[in-house]
């Protein structure tokens, strides 16, 4: 067995909850201000923080929330995020993050996958809850901003003391949703551990400076906006800027007023710092890193954005099932294309796909990761679990990587059936679902196609029902109704039939060959 180590020394991780940790980043901070709406202005300081969430979460005690309840949160980066997700979390639950965007029927799904009991919403998003909701096990949706008892106001309590006592290693504190490398959406389970874990591990490469603000554009619904950033950033002892959604007139306007050192993004937002012309019209001289994650960056438009900006850009890599991240660059010694190196008590192997063998020095190969960010497993669903993490702990990434000499790993392909557009995922079997629910559609695959601006979008080779006249608005209204946007074919093409293996399997290979 060829195990590539970290070459950073094993740090110490904190043996305390994932808010306990939040509080040891605020303790000393008081009227330090924290967390600000972007939009709006408005604050939330170090203190407040800590009350609210100890005042929620007291709250939430004496509404009847039990240890290992599911708290469903369905909002935008907001302060008040921050807030609910950590009064749950002290309050001994578990909280499964939604995406804001969902239609009523995704929401639904993922709250009967969860289990989830209340759902946390913002007012412009309470018809969907209502509409999800129906027929669940919530029995409650608190609105944040909202009045009278649907007010989250109402949820207010005496401040709880102490965290409800958990199991640090085995209790769930947070539950979203991830394809892994393949099939349907699965609830993946992140313990208190897991989540302490990665905070620590990333700090000790990415350190936060006291006061240290940046923008926090990158979804909290996602565990690289939720742990990266609304964890390790606040618990680093910096300041969030938090934006509903991203805007780049308006990111760039934060960055400039707040004097951002860091920023972590996206591909798509990278691009937009190297090549669009509103950058030139905004100071963002205070910008020293610039901090790619999600989905691989290519190199030159990584040294562009770089070069723009005088500024470095450093990638990082991770996945949900990761608590999120397994390697980062750290800015001393940026290298272009890279996804950086293991994190602290991170191992890896680098496997060869048919054999299970590990792989020479300088062959590509699977990416294997153990560390105590890898996750617990799948909310029931013991399958998938054990196709993902081995009996001895190693992680499969399902991504093809290799290592250079110095031990920086590249990301070569995802070899995992999943479309990342933007960042987000994209099932494609949960897309294929969807798609043959549609009375003239017999056969369909979904592939990722590649796009200058996405990424990826994803593209559905359809086969009709004979004597049908479907075309391809009609498929991707079909979707519309269904899914969130981004998930909606950008692309559809006809086709007699849908190459598969003598299994049965969908040979995607084949039809991204065709899509070249």
């Amino acid at each position: 067995m060829t195990i590539i180590q970290s070459p950073y020394p094993e740090i110490d991780i904190a043996e305390i909850s994932i808010t306990e940790r939040l509080f040891r980043g605020l303790d000393g901070q008081g009227d330090a201000v924290v967390l600000t709406d972007g939009p709006t202005g408005r604050t939330l300081t170090a203190a407040g923080l800590e009350q609210a969430i100890r005042r929620l979460a007291g709250g939430l005690k004496a509404h009847g929330l039990q240890k290992g309840d599911v708290v469903a949160l369905m909002a935008p980066n907001i302060p008040e995020y921050a807030v609910v997700f950590h009064a749950v979390a002290f309050a001994g639950g578990i909280v499964t993050t939604i995406n804001p965007t969902y239609t009523a029927y995704e929401v639904e799904k993922q709250l009967k996958a969860s289990g989830a009991k209340m759902l946390i919403t913002v007012p412009a998003f309470v018809d969907t809850a209502e509409e999800a909701a129906s027929g669940t096990k919530v029995g409650r949706i608190a609105v944040i901003g909202g009045a009278g008892d649907m007010g989250l106001d109402a949820l207010m309590g005496d401040p709880l003391d102490a965290q409800v006592p958990v199991d640090l290693e085995r209790d769930v504190v947070v539950l979203p949703y991830s394809s892994g490398t393949t099939g349907l959406p699965k609830g993946v389970m992140l313990s208190h551990r897991n989540m302490v874990a990665n905070v620590d591990q990333t700090l000790a490469v990415l350190p936060i400076a006291r006061g240290e603000a940046t923008v926090a554009f990158l979804p909290f619904f996602h565990i690289y906006g939720m742990n990266v950033l609304m964890n390790a950033f606040l618990a680093g002892g910096g300041a969030l800027v938090t934006m509903p959604r991203f805007d780049l007139e308006m990111f760039l306007t934060l960055v400039a007023r707040h004097a951002t050192p860091k920023l972590y993004t996206v591909p798509p937002v990278v691009l937009a710092l190297a090549k669009h012309p509103m950058v030139d019209a905004h100071d963002m001289s205070a910008v020293a890193q610039l901090i790619c994650g999600a989905a691989p960056l290519g190199g030159d438009v990584a040294d562009a954005a770089a070069a723009r900006l005088g500024a470095v850009t450093t990638q990082a890599y991770g996945m949900t099932e990761l608590s999120p991240v397994s390697h980062a660059t750290p800015i001393e010694t940026p290298r272009s294309g890279a996804s950086g190196v293991p994190l602290p008590n991170t191992a890896c192997r680098i496997v060869n796909f048919e054999t299970g063998a590990d792989c020479a020095p300088g062959d590509e190969g699977e990416l294997w990761v153990k560390g105590p960010q890898v996750m617990l497993g799948y909310l029931d669903n013991d399958a998938a679990t054990r196709a993902t993490i081995t009996d001895d702990g190693w992680l499969r990434t399902g991504d093809l990587t290799v290592a250079d000499k110095d031990g920086f790993f590249f990301i070569r392909e995802r070899v995992k059936e999943l479309i990342k557009v933007k960042g987000f995922q994209v099932a494609p079997a949960e897309l294929e679902a969807e798609l043959l629910a549609h009375p003239e559609i017999t056969d369909v695959a979904v592939v990722g196609k590649p796009d200058d601006e996405a990424g990826e979008v994803p593209m559905a080779f359809v086969v009709r029902a004979a004597g049908s006249t479907l075309d391809a608005d009609a498929v991707s209204a079909f979707i519309a109704a269904r899914l969130s946007s981004y998930k909606v074919p950008r692309d559809v093409r006809f086709v007699d039939e849908v190459p598969k293996s003598a299994s049965g399997k969908i040979l995607r290979r084949v039809l991204r060959d065709q899509i070249a």
